[in-house]
């Protein structure tokens, strides 16, 4: 028969279906024309009575199936358009288990979603032992349940327990991890795949099925069900403190179903996909998703000429934070220099790379050989020795502009003409520093967040001379370093310290009027941030928020004015974690131990009962305003940008769809007139509209349409 996107052939009364086949696309997706043309495989197979077995392959290096396309289950608009997508999936994936003969997955590549649930309905699956080979069921990270059968079929596969772990994290597994959860019979070499799949066809008699796992004898209990179950329950509630709905639904309809015949199941199942596709919550996640995917690929201003290639890397400037920027690059094999003035901050610098090196080990995701190997690749000493070697230099050192435009200018006398130098300034003008520089089309502000090897957000500062290849070409290192980057221009506090601002600034001002400490953070925990402001405060270095509290200031005015409250505590050395003692006290391995009594002292002996919505409103709006002058300052091009930067900067929660989605989602209109309130009751010039704002409202458009 004749086929576009899946290849058929038989050999020796063997199928070969090969995903992929005349397709240009580098990942292979469940597309509406593939899911028609497989089931039309499917049917012709079906007849074939002589059939010894089915092997489906893909064509791609790199992809078995990445599962269903993400636009069409962003085109479903209502709960029967997502169920009947399901139920489609769900009677493609059975044709697959009801084929006569045995079936194999001969799994290379990435192999999630809809293309594990397709595998799952195999007789068997292998997969190749390259390091690039990955399964997952990562549906609940969209807000959704897996759809094609792959609740009711993986813990079938792999026992309950094990199902409820992969399914409720949307973890990935490599291929020998999934060989010992039970999910892979075989892993092979990709090029003998193909081959050894045919010793496949065959169910393991060892295994025996469900009732002879000790695993699944005790998910046929009920007792132990219902342990089972409550447990991965309340992991959940904890985890997400009860703000996603997709865990939850996926347990409901899994428990409800787990002695269900197959039909009844996957009704439940495709029930429960299309009420969570077309849900705020999961249209959010995925407008997330299509965010993070376009921000793989640079699409600012691009030159004529050859982008720089970063082969060897330096820290200027050792220290936790050098120390991290070291160990980022000795990550991607750039054998870093790790410069600084002292044998101390050099120990320090050490010590922070190795602490990021040991959690790798610690967490299985690096040997302890490749941790000595990376760790010994970063050189530090007290001078420039070797530095002509070095492509990509990044600087954290004081924030300092005087010291910072003096260490550049002998920097530059000690590297190569076409070495990219940066800076990791945190609130200081790239602009100005720029001016220090000889070649300053080679330099930027690439602001990292703390610590290094755990947050994902970098933002690129640019400034009016820099050249656009050295853009690109730290923004194609940025995402080779896996860190999602952010094109912003120069200007106070750049993109997220600038909003993050009022989030710290209110709550300073709540605080002073008598509002409770406790009673602001868990309005920002509730409301869904990761920590409250105070907290957050005592994390960054409530001295040096105050620092950059006074920058934003200068440059941006009364509108970002901050709480005096925090000059008062840093006078008595309350700098937050870094010392000890901050909002909270801290114990020597910086877990809080409760509020500070002391600080609580100094704010007012009357408490001020406020609204949880009211403090949420307080805190919330000045950043949606300063957001709005973001993009009418041209900091950043777009609201994607902003809310970019703001999920992965400080945690925004996500399933809120950023900062601006959720302006839009709550009506502009509304929320200006709740400014206008408060720039009347509380404080005219953090809660005065924008023209920007105000424009946008009048001409009935919402920062999604420009």
């Amino acid at each position: 028969m004749e086929t576009k996107r899946i290849s058929l052939e038989l050999k020796e009364d063997v199928a070969y279906v090969g995903f992929g086949y005349n397709c240009d696309k580098s990942m292979t997706t469940l597309d509406e024309e593939t899911i028609t043309e497989l089931g039309n495989i499917l049917d012709e197979l079906h007849k074939n009575k002589s059939l010894k077995g089915v092997v489906f392959w893909s064509h791609k290096d790199r992809c078995f199936l990445a599962g269903a396309d993400i636009n069409l289950i962003a085109s479903m608009k209502t709960e029967s358009d997502g169920a009947y997508g399901a139920e489609a999936g769900q009677t493609l994936f059975n044709k697959i288990e009801d084929l006569k003969c045995p079936t194999v997955a001969a799994v290379h590549g990435v192999c999630l979603g809809g293309g594990l649930e397709l595998s799952l309905a195999c007789t068997n699956i292998i997969a190749s032992d390259d390091k690039g080979t990955m399964m997952g069921l990562p549906e609940v990270k969209l807000g959704l349940i897996p759809g094609f059968g792959g609740t009711y079929r993986l813990p079938r596969k792999v026992g309950l327990p094990k199902s409820l772990d992969l399914i409720l994290t949307g973890k990935m597994l490599k291929a020998k991890k999934a060989k010992r959860l039970g999910l892979v019979a075989g892993v092979y070499p990709k090029e003998r795949l193909k081959r050894m799949a045919l010793f496949h066809f065959k169910v393991d008699e060892k295994k025996g099925g469900l009732k002879e796992s000790l695993e699944h004898m005790a998910s046929d209990n009920f007792f132990a069900k219902k342990i089972i179950f409550q447990k991965a329950r309340e992991s959940v509630l904890k985890k997400t403190k009860g703000f996603y709905q997709a865990p939850l639904k996926i347990l409901d309809v899994m428990e409800a179903g787990i002695m269900k015949g197959r039909s009844g199941y996957l009704s439940s199942e495709s029930q429960a996909f299309g009420e969570l596709c077309v849900s705020e919550q999961s249209k959010n996640l995925q407008h997330i998703f299509f965010m993070t995917e376009k921000a793989k690929k640079y699409s600012g201003v691009t030159g004529s000429n050859d982008l720089p290639k970063f082969k060897k890397g330096a820290a200027l400037g050792a220290g936790t934070m050098g120390g991290g920027i070291a160990w980022l690059m000795a990550s991607n094999g750039m054998a870093p220099i790790m410069k600084d003035l002292t044998t101390e901050a050099l120990e320090l610098g050490f010590k922070q790379s190795s602490s990021n090196f040991m959690g790798q080990v610690k967490r299985k995701k690096m040997t302890y050989d490749a941790f000595e190997r990376q760790q010994r690749s970063i050189q530090g000493q007290l001078g420039f020795e070797g530095f002509q070697r070095v492509d990509l230099v990044i600087e954290a050192i004081v924030e300092n502009m005087n010291i910072k435009k003096s260490v550049f200018s002998e920097l530059e006398e000690h590297v190569r003409d076409d070495a990219v130098i940066t800076s990791n300034t945190s609130s200081l003008s790239v602009q100005e520093m720029s001016t220090a520089l000889s070649k300053p089309e080679r330099f930027a502000g690439l602001h990292f967040f703390n610590p290094v090897h755990m947050m994902p957000l970098v933002e690129i500062i640019t400034h009016d001379k820099v050249a656009p290849e050295t853009v690109e070409a730290l923004y194609n290192w940025c995402i080779k370093a896996k860190k999602t980057p952010v094109v912003v221009k120069d200007g106070p506090g750049f993109l997220v310290n600038r909003i993050l601002m009022p989030f710290m600034n209110e709550a300073g001002f709540l605080l002073e009027e008598g509002v409770p400490m406790k009673d602001i953070e868990d309005a920002c925990l509730n409301f869904g941030m990761p920590m409250g402001p105070c907290r957050l405060l005592d994390e960054v270095g409530i001295d040096v928020g105050e620092k950059v509290a006074k920058i934003i200031h200068d440059g941006l005015g009364d509108r970002v004015k901050s709480s005096p409250f925090s000059s008062k505590l840093v006078e008595k050395n309350f700098f937050g974690k870094k010392n000890g003692k901050g909002f909270y006290i801290y114990d020597k391995r910086g877990k809080v131990e409760g509020p500070n009594e002391e600080v609580m002292a100094m704010l007012p002996k009357t408490k001020k009962k406020m609204d949880e919505t009211e403090i949420q409103l307080r805190i919330f709006l000045p950043m949606i305003n300063e957001a709005a002058t973001v993009l009418a300052d041209g900091i950043v091009n777009s609201a994607a940008d902003i809310d970019l930067g703001l999920i992965f900067g400080i945690g925004f929660p996500p399933f809120r769809g950023g900062l601006l989605k959720y302006a839009d989602s709550e009506g502009l209109d509304r929320l200006i007139g709740a400014m206008e309130e408060r720039a009347k009751s509380v404080d005219e010039s953090r809660y005065t509209p924008c023209e920007y704002l105000l424009k946008l409202a009048a001409d009935k458009k919402k920062f999604y349409d420009i």
